[in-house]
């Protein structure tokens, strides 16, 4: 029998339905053995040595602890009982360094005495696997090195920088190589939108006729020298870069030359200018293109969008092959099988005109790593429409992408014709100083040849313009020029010029791809690590520092700069990437990072130097507008404060919601002011005589009965984030305080129904059942009717199209919202129809299918939970044992200690 090991149940399931008994295809699951990941996996007889939290010893070329991790054991013990019957052993894991780690790990905790090879392939069909079994290898010992420096490079940084960070900032963060930039280019991002200096400027746009053609002509240039747009002004000062070569025309002369505009007419046609433009298609994908692409255009998070290209490569559903190519690669070769099966495919479904023959295109990303595939189907000819209803509406979104944009790059160019007409008018009259000649311009474009565009239903947007020719008036009397055109009005159009925009999810992998950070299994995680450690928030799209990220990414830039310098961190990469190609000592590299050479001082001195320097960071926020202090903001252990410089004992904390681009100087002292006037209590309970204060803390405003005496916390009740706590009265301050209200019992279950307000607004409970209502008002003259009313509707599903019933199962069956977009349901699977197809659209037949795929998926992720949940308990099991073994252990040393001690030896009288 011959064992092929790869890292996935999924893609093992797939390899298996090409292979005949001979063979068995068994998984992994992922990474067998890694460094340790906490204090209690070091081996005991390393524990005290000083590197050991490291994992790495550094006096020993930088060689690694490697733990089997828990989950792996039983997994591990399944492997090596698999081996006993196997004649030879292959390993078939991903084709990129970290799958070259895998199998190495492999051959290194399986000892297997049988051959062993390596093989490798970039999409499971079944020609690929017969390929892969005819080309073994051995394993990349490169590669692996390759993986391993990575591994150990960010091992060291993390757990020597991390400490830093526990001691200046706040506990439990954390530095990384790759995280730690990210975060610093949505931090400097975020610096020059608040450095940025708005400038203001108008054109002027013309609204033509002619006939029933209408189209628009803008000003361009006053006197032959051009007027100022967005980019001729400094971001910095806000004013022209070049005054001498650009007119900043603002609101009265703009007005100005608008009304002179309309009253000297007519116009003349002044130049014509025609010519014929090519539009190519864009490349393959590769990772970081398809994260972006999918991000943009499907509103995919890069980590969503990896896990779904993950199931198009393994196996999905019946299909009996992987869909795509692997999916973490940052080449954009097609192989020439694909190259001649998609020229074949357009010629025959689009026509011969339709391509130009392969295009094939050049991989510029720099430290391009191994030799794949650029992200493509596995089957050209199988198209999206062909199985849209084998797969749910996200998979197919994705796999449609995918196919769109591999055809689409093998297509021909479009072709347009683009025209541009200038248009003189000769002005003077109020405002304008003496006789000033403008131009304004018209631009039209028609799509003679739609090539690439067609493969997306898209034949191109036509922008006409009527037959112009140089010398014709515009906007003369009726029947003095041919064609006729009409002047409907000209009017002055303001702007202002924009900050940069905030770096997005693919606007961000796309720059540390730029810049040469990272690798394609990386840009994903590292985006996700930045915003779970929260770092970085998403706001409608857009990535923000928190105050913490700030906190961090100014300690670092002051004292460890190099470490989050981008062109340093490209060089790491670029050294991993010369040990993956055999030319750099893999030790020398990391000996040079840690402890220094001829670049100077490595990272154990810098730490050691600068560590004593680092005051705890404080963050300028502005200026008071009264005192012109700085206000300061600081990073406590759990929440945020500000205050004014000079004022530390006047400071106030940040409520958990108010973000960077929110938080001006003026709000900070607002906070602060709040604060002061809350101390004073707005009144006494006159049953309890307690002070009441109307607060605001990290979680919004609230009131507060009385004063907190040690850990027992008084009554508080929320306002509502929206609530200004300065205009609460004594009156209204009693009535919430009576709250929460009773307001009767269920009659059916004789349960308490209650009115309240909590930190998410007004409710009324039930059993601990809640519901919201609208205002705080409702919730004194709710009645119990009403209450339960709303209680039993809480999770009522909003139906937005009803197909009927099931045809099995006579349930009924509908289209339904979701919170994550619109879903179908059997009762016991929910299926997503994808936010982007209309409800209204959806069949008993779609619904049907929808719901098929979902069960297969939510059957085969049980299997896998239920084999993770067994290796638990198991392992579970296993602890369980050596505890008991091991109080067993010491009872009988307890007892061999009695006996010692009650009957001496000879030495010990």
């Amino acid at each position: 029998m011959k064992l092929i090991i790869v890292e996935s149940p999924a893609k093992a399931r797939t390899i298996t339905r090409f292979l005949d008994d001979s063979y068995t295809v068994t998984s992994s699951y992922g990474h067998i053995r890694d460094l340790p990941g906490s204090a209690k996996e070091i081996p005991a007889k390393y524990k005290k040595e000083p590197w050991s939290r490291f994992g790495v010893n550094m006096d020993d070329d930088y060689a690694p602890i490697y733990v089997v991790s828990s989950d792996s054991k039983k997994q591990v013990a399944e492997l090596k009982k698999l081996m006993k019957s196997a004649d030879e052993i292959l390993l078939a894991t991903d084709e990129d360094r970290e799958g070259e780690a895998i199998s190495w790990h492999l051959l290194e905790v399986l000892q297997p005495k049988v051959p062993v090879s390596r093989i490798s392939f970039h999409e499971i069909t079944k020609d690929a696997i017969n390929e892969a079994l005819n080309s073994p290898r051995e394993v990349d010992m490169q590669l692996v090195r390759a993986q391993e420096g990575r591994r150990i490079l960010d091992r060291l940084y993390g757990y020597s920088l991390s400490p830093v960070l526990w001691k200046k900032v706040r506990t439990k963060l954390s530095a990384g190589r790759v995280q730690s930039v990210a975060v610093r280019l949505v931090v400097e991002k975020e610096e020059e939108r608040q450095a940025f200096h708005v400038a203001k400027y108008c054109d002027i746009e013309a609204a033509l006729k002619s006939d029933d053609l209408e189209f628009t002509a803008r000003l361009t240039e006053v006197g032959g020298v051009k007027i100022a747009g967005s980019k001729d002004f400094d971001p910095d000062t806000g004013e022209l870069k070049n005054p001498a070569k650009r007119v900043h025309l603002g609101e009265e002369a703009s007005a100005n030359y608008a009304a002179a505009s309309q009253t000297n007419v007519p116009w003349l046609v002044s130049d014509v200018t025609n010519k014929e433009s090519t539009q190519r298609p864009s490349p393959p994908f590769t990772t970081s293109t398809l994260q972006q692409a999918a991000n943009g255009r499907l509103k995919m998070t890069p980590q969503r969008v990896m896990r779904i290209a993950q199931r198009l490569y393994e196996g999905i559903g019946d299909f009996r092959e992987g869909l795509i190519t692997y999916m973490r690669t940052d080449s954009l070769t097609l192989s020439e099988k694909a190259l001649a099966e998609t020229e074949a495919m357009i010629r025959e479904t689009y026509g011969a005109n339709y391509t130009d023959g392969p295009r094939r295109y050049k991989t510029k990303s720099k430290g391009a790593q191994e030799a794949h595939e650029a992200i493509r189907p596995t089957d050209v000819n199988r198209t999206p429409d062909a199985i849209a209803g084998r797969l749910d509406s996200e998979e197919l979104a994705v796999y449609r992408l995918i196919w769109n944009r591999t055809v689409a790059s093998q297509m021909a160019n479009a072709k347009l014709d683009k025209t541009a007409v200038d248009i003189t008018a000769t002005v003077s009259g109020a405002g304008v100083e003496g006789e000033q000649k403008l131009t304004y311009r018209a631009n039209g474009s028609i799509v003679r040849f739609p090539g690439f565009l067609k493969v997306y239903g898209d034949k191109g947007k036509d922008t006409l313009l009527p037959d112009l020719t140089e010398g014709l008036l515009i906007g003369g009397a009726a029947g003095t020029a041919t064609p006729q055109v009409d002047i409907e009005s000209v009017t002055s159009v303001p702007h202002e010029t924009q900050p940069p925009a905030r770096y997005t999810e693919a606007s961000l992998i796309k720059k540390l791809e730029e810049e040469g950070i990272g690798r394609p299994s990386t840009f994903a995680a590292v985006v996700g690590t930045i915003q779970s450690r929260e770092y970085v928030i998403k706001k409608g799209g857009a990535l923000l520092p928190s105050y913490v990220g700030i906190a961090v990414t100014h300690l670092m830039r002051e004292h460890f700069n190099k470490y989050v310098d981008l062109a340093f961190t490209a060089r790491m990469e670029e050294g991993l990437d010369r040990i993956a190609s055999g030319d750099q000592d893999w030790v020398a590299f990391l000996d040079e990072f840690y402890r220094g050479g001829d670049g100077g001082q490595g990272l154990e001195q810098d730490i050691a130097s600068e560590l004593d320097k680092i005051e705890f960071p404080r963050i300028k926020v502005g200026n008071d507008p009264k005192s012109g202090r700085p206000v300061v903001l600081r990073i406590g252990r759990a929440y945020v404060s500000v205050h004014v410089e000079g004022e530390e004992d006047r400071r106030a904390t940040l409520p958990v919601d108010l973000l960077v681009d929110e938080l001006t100087p003026e709000k900070a002292v607002d906070l602060i002011i709040q604060k002061d006037k809350s101390k004073e209590p707005i009144g006494k309970h006159p049953e309890t005589d307690q002070n009441i204060y109307a607060l605001t803390g990290p979680f919004g405003p609230y009131l507060q009965l009385g004063e907190q005496e040690g850990d027992k916390k008084p009554k508080r009740i929320s306002l509502g984030k929206k609530t200004d706590p300065t205009k609460i009265d004594m009156p209204y301050a009693l009535k919430l305080l009576s709250l929460p209200r009773l307001i009767g019992e269920d009659p059916e279950t004789g349960k308490s129904v209650s009115a309240g307000l909590g930190r998410f607004g007004p409710y009324v409970e039930r059993a601990r059942v809640f519901a919201s209502v609208e205002t705080v008002d409702t919730l004194f003259t709710i009645t119990l009717d009403e209450a339960l009313e709303r209680i039993r509707n809480k999770n009522k599903k909003t139906v937005l199209k009803d197909l009927g019933t099931h045809p099995d199962t006579g349930e009924p069956l509908a289209v339904y919202k979701g919170r994550y977009g619109p879903y179908v349901t059997s009762g016991k699977v929910n299926a997503t129809i994808g936010r982007d197809r209309d409800p209204e659209d959806v069949t008993v037949e779609d619904a049907l299918a929808l719901l098929k795929t979902a069960a297969e998926r939510a059957k085969t992720k049980k299997k896998t939970t239920k084999k993770k949940t067994t290796k638990k308990k198991t392992a579970k099991k296993k602890t369980a044992k050596k505890k008991t073994a091991k109080k067993k252990t010491t009872k009988k040393k307890v007892a061999k200690k009695k006996v010692t001690k009650a009957a001496p030896t000879g030495d010990d009288a």
